[in-house]
């Protein structure tokens, strides 16, 4: 396992759509891609399910993987070299530095895809829909960007919910049970964790929400608050 590591991490130091670390890439993505068409990322996004699904469903959008598990990256990343799809890349680096890669409103959409769900109250500021995240999104995202969360996680789900309604978010799609209701295309597609179902709860949520252009409220201590009391009364 060690050695198909080594091989994997040299390999996509060599494939022309995986960067990692880059410098001075802000402002300069539409460089990378040839093209002026809108730029989407897809958060932890593991082996690149999403990102490859997307841009094959739309080829005119460009598709940007983000995770830090270039082991997992490289399995995408070689699907998309070996399928010529030459709107998708992958950016192996922390989410924390989205801001370092991207320049103001460079980002149109954000897809995050079956996250770890970060169970523990003590962790959930590693939430990738946490307040702490959200502002990190709004330093990259065009004024009233997309965010898409697709988990198998209820606690995820509903604490999402709870953030966008604390903190007076734009609700633009809400769905508790996915797959049964004839989802769109995109919601269609499957990643490798969503086939393990590690969260055993049988149902796939889906939200659509969308970030103010003013700086979020301080209402993080008002939301840790009400985690501990979710957590006391379980």
């Amino acid at each position: 396992m060690a050695q198909k590591k080594l091989f994997r991490f040299a390999q996509i130091k060599q494939f022309s759509n995986v960067l990692e670390y880059p410098q001075n890439m802000q402002g300069r993505w539409h460089i990378f891609f040839n093209n002026q068409n809108p730029v989407i990322l897809e958060l932890a996004c593991g082996r690149g399910e999403y990102s490859i699904g997307l841009s094959q469903l739309h080829p005119h959008n460009n598709y940007i993987g983000v995770d830090i598990k270039g082991n997992r990256m490289y399995l995408g990343a070689k699907k998309a070299l070996d399928n010529h799809l030459t709107n998708v890349a992958f950016l192996r680096s922390q989410i924390e530095m989205l801001p370092a890669y991207f320049s103001p409103k460079e980002v149109d959409e954000i897809w995050i895809t079956f996250p770890d769900p970060q169970l523990r109250t003590s962790k959930a500021k590693k939430r990738l829909t946490h307040p702490r995240f959200l502002r990190l999104y709004q330093q990259v995202l065009k004024p009233n960007g997309c965010i898409h969360l697709k988990t198998d996680s209820t606690a995820l789900y509903l604490f999402t919910k709870k953030v966008i309604e604390l903190y007076s978010l734009s609700l633009e799609a809400d769905c508790d049970d996915v797959y049964a209701k004839a989802p769109s295309p995109e919601l269609k597609i499957r990643t490798h964790y969503e086939g393990l179902d590690i969260a055993q709860s049988n149902k796939i949520y889906y939200l659509k929400f969308s970030l103010p252009i003013t700086p979020l409220p301080d209402l993080d201590e008002a939301l840790q608050q009400f985690l501990k009391q979710t957590e006391n009364q379980e």
